[in-house]
Parts: structure tokens; sequence; C-alpha cells
């Protein structure tokens, strides 16, 4: 049986896009035609958000092979929250997408293993074993060390599923404590490079590459060059493309001569295109999920061309 990453790869290359779409919707960016169907309750803003979201899908399933379901945009609208969160990553599924939970979890023992059932395992009632979320993939702080990875790297092997385990993240102060240098010289973030390789022996597939993958961010080519000497068999989930400013010759760096080894995340550019000065005079707002097709398409053979360079 193929293991996560092979899976993803497979999806990569079907529609020859190296690119997941994040779904971190916040009711005010929702477009008016949608949040004028339901009342301003969590309920109701719960299920503008599954509406829009489902849209987005049913725009894209066919030229992008994975979403990425931020659950603090759920958790905020509590237990209505979570059930969008759970039926968006269900639909996307049923379209055929790889489905990736950002949740970054982090802690050990019991603890650890009690969100690696949530998200990647099954949760044990009596004799009955039920899967929860059942996400391809969840993303993991690693800061605790490997009592708080090894749960879900477990998880990965039992059920088939991934981890992208933050590495070089995306944001401004990452080095505050990312880049800070060891007793050996290296920085943190180099080490947890090298663990990533480390946790991820038992599950590599035939690409290369391990289900025990990592997060770094497009706003640091340099580091996104160097972990990749570092962690040849580490996939890469690059966020920070697009909006926070990320660029997609950059981004190449992340990426061997085959074309594979990262896929690159865009949340608000893709969510928010009828909003953008390329896509606004083109797409009124009720067709929002035509212009997050559109950009997808754009976005995809931006991409695709830095990476063939």
């Amino acid at each position: 049986m193929e293991n996560a990453i092979d899976r993803l790869i497979e999806k990569i290359k079907e529609t020859n896009n190296p690119t997941v779409m994040g779904l971190d919707p916040r009711y005010e960016m929702l477009p008016e035609s949608i949040k004028s169907k339901y009342p301003e309750t969590l309920e109701g803003a719960a299920k503008a958000i599954i509406e829009f979201n489902k849209n987005l899908i049913d725009n894209t399933y066919d030229i992008i092979p994975a979403v990425k379901v931020q659950i603090a945009f759920y958790e905020m609208y509590g237990i209505e929250g979570l059930k969008a969160f759970q039926e968006t990553c269900q639909y996307a599924k049923q379209k055929g997408m790889i489905v990736m939970a950002d949740s970054k979890r982090g802690d050990i023992g019991s603890t650890a293993q009690g969100y690696s059932n949530a998200f990647l395992g099954k949760t044990q009632i009596g004799e009955n074993s039920v899967s929860i979320f059942d996400v391809d993939f969840v993303t993991v702080n690693p800061y605790m060390g490997t009592d708080c990875v090894k749960p879900f790297v477990e998880d990965c092997k039992k059920y088939n599923k991934g981890v992208f385990i933050l590495v070089k993240t995306s944001n401004p102060s990452s080095g505050e404590l990312q880049d800070l240098k060891t007793e050996k010289g290296n920085t943190i973030y180099t080490e947890v490079a090298k663990l990533v390789e480390k946790w991820g022996e038992d599950l590599r597939g035939k690409y290369g590459y391990s289900s025990v993958s990592a997060v770094i961010g497009a706003t640091y080519p340099e580091q996104l060059s160097e972990i990749r000497k570092e962690a040849p068999h580490t996939y890469f989930l690059i966020p920070g493309y697009g909006a926070q400013g990320g660029k997609a010759e950059d981004i190449a760096l992340g990426f061997d001569n085959n074309g594979l080894g990262g896929i690159i995340n865009a949340s608000r550019s893709l969510m928010c295109a009828y909003k953008s000065d390329k896509w606004k005079d083109q797409f009124a707002e009720e067709d929002y999920a035509k212009a997050t097709r559109a950009e997808a398409i754009r976005m995809k053979d931006e991409l695709n061309n830095a990476i063939k360079k």
C-alpha cells in the first residue's frame, strides 16, 4: 500500500501542481452573498463557512491536489466550528483531495497519543475503534522532543498517514528561537531538520521521501536551500507564498532535480482572490470561487516555471 507521502506526490503529479489550498476562513472575509443567507450566530457562521469551503473545493479539486485546513479558524466558532472543520475535511476527501489538518499539536505521552488518535488514528470505545477527523496529514510542533513526535510517527506507520513537523517557520520572529546556535555550532532549525530525517527513516516511499515531513517557510530561501541539503529525504510543506511575500523563484530552492520535494501553501491569496487587484475587475463577488480557480491556475504556472528553471 502506498504511504501518505507517495499518495501526495501522486496527486501532485496527476494535477501537475505542487500547491495546497489553505482553508483558513474567517466570517468577516466571506462574501456578503453567502453571509446574507444565514443568521449572525455561531451556527450561522459555521454554515456560511461550510458553503464557502465547499464552493472553493468544487471549483478546484481537479487542479489542486490538497487542502490544508487550519483548525484555529474553526475552533474560534466553538462546537459548530469544529463540525464545519470535520465536514470540510470529509468533503475534500470525497472529492479526492489530500487533506492536511494544520493543528500544530505538541505534547507528550498520552496527550500526544490523544491528539494523534483524533487526527490520524482511531479512538477506542469498548470494542469499537472509531475514526474521528481521519485526515491524511497533521502538523506537529516538535519543541518537546522525540516524546511528542513518536505517537504520531507510530500512527503514520499503522494507518498510512503523515506528519509535517515545524522546522523553520515563515513568521518574522521565528529566528528568536529557531536560529539560535547550539553547542555544536548548528542552528536549532538544522538540528530539528536532522531529527525529522531520523524520525522518518522507516517511512520512506518509492520516491525516496518520507511521510515524516517538514514545514519550511518560503520567506527564508537561504534556509530552505540549506535544509534541502541537510534533509534529502524530507518533503517540505512550504507556507509563506503570496500574501506573506514568498516568491516562486525562492521556493524552487526547496525542490530536487526531478521537480519534487515540496508543496506550497496559499491561503488568503486563493480564498480571497476575488478581492485582489488581479481578479476583482474580472469576477463579481458571487463568482469568488471562479476567481480562486483562476488564481490557482496562475499560481501553478508560475511555480512550475520557477521549479523547471
